[in-house]
């Protein structure tokens, strides 16, 4: 199966010194993967001399003399950047000259492009961000991550649905459990539109586990957690917070004096491993829901390892054809209420 990527080369905080390097590392990793490059293309043309003659065959460079900056606002980036990297790759997915795009670049107008350039599946009126969270008995799908602050409980169940089918689709989860995040596991717990959902949930044919509590995200309890935007994304913030703040107090307890940094040097290899585990990079590359596309958001800030991962969600989605999936079963299930 061959792929097109559409990638948003001038997007983030770093640019061409990781979106280069990314596609480098996804082509020697899928032999029948292609990139269209967007961004400016003598720039472009200029760093792909740096690498194997190999990158730039199997890459297509396209002129995008606009760059969405990370404090652009979203208005203004869907209004005035018509010409950016980031809406001519996305552009290609609309004309079905690439399966999916995928950007460092700035979220809300990524998801503002995105949503007015794809349009949303039928059923479907605001798509959602999801992303993997590092758990202790396996990874958890989590949505939304920060498209929508405030969803109503039709919404969040639209969300349930989309969450189920990506976990089912790239993840070899035939029936994944969904649970509702809320302040307690206990029925009379939450707010009216958390309960409202649950009696929605209740009522389908999806492996609805019932409310969880933050812990359960990085216990690994369910495999798909189902939040507003509002709440999902401090949650994510939070916790890649704590990921820092313990990588940083190893650090600062290991090397305080020489028999402490004896001890480092004893349990590098266990420190390495739990620090790739925890690492956020791993798990980076959200996907945006709900869309007749795909789309992928990595993190503005992330390496060119971590860019290579959020390719890889693309890739993913694209091999068990997500947006049709999900529109499938949205339809199946506006069918029963």
């Amino acid at each position: 199966m061959t792929i097109t990527i559409a990638l948003d080369a001038m997007g983030g905080d770093h640019g061409l010194d990781v979106t280069l390097p990314a596609a480098e590392r996804a082509l020697i990793e899928h032999p029948d993967l292609s990139f269209y490059l967007v961004g400016n293309e003598s720039e472009i043309v200029l760093r792909l001399r740096q690498f194997p003659q190999n990158l730039s065959e199997r890459c297509q460079v396209l002129h995008a003399p606009q760059t969405v900056e990370m404090d652009d606002k979203p208005s203004s980036a869907l209004r005035n950047k018509r010409d950016s990297s980031m809406r001519y790759a996305i552009d290609l997915v609309k004309d079905r000259r690439a399966d999916a795009a995928v950007s460092a670049g700035n979220t809300g107008a990524l998801m503002a492009i995105a949503r007015f350039v794809l349009k949303t599946l039928p059923g479907i009126d605001r798509p959602a961000i999801c992303g993997v969270m590092p758990g202790i008995n396996g990874q958890t799908h989590m949505l939304d991550l920060g498209a929508n602050v405030d969803s109503s409980s039709e919404e969040l169940f639209r969300f349930a649905v989309m969450g189920s089918v990506l976990a089912s689709s790239v993840a070899n989860k035939p029936n994944p459990s969904v649970a509702l995040l809320n302040i307690g596991e206990e029925e009379i717990k939450g707010n009216d539109r958390v309960k409202q959902t649950a009696a929605l949930l209740e009522n389908s044919d999806l492996n609805y586990y019932g409310f969880v509590e933050g812990d359960d995200i990085f216990k690994g309890t369910v495999d798909v957690v189902v939040c507003d935007g509002f709440v999902g994304n401090v949650a994510l913030k939070a916790s890649e917070g704590v990921a820092r703040m313990l990588i940083q107090f190893a650090r600062d307890e290991f090397g305080r004096n020489l028999l402490t940094k004896l001890g480092a040097l004893a349990v590098k290899p266990s420190l390495s491993a739990m620090r790739n585990r925890a690492d956020p990079g791993r798990y980076n590359g959200a996907s945006m829901l709900g869309l007749r596309g795909i789309v992928v958001k990595s993190h503005g800030s992330a390496d060119a390892a971590s860019f290579a991962n959020a390719i890889n969600v693309a890739i993913a989605e694209v091999k068990n054809n997500v947006p049709e999936r999900i529109a499938e079963h949205i339809e199946k299930h506006l069918a029963r209420t």
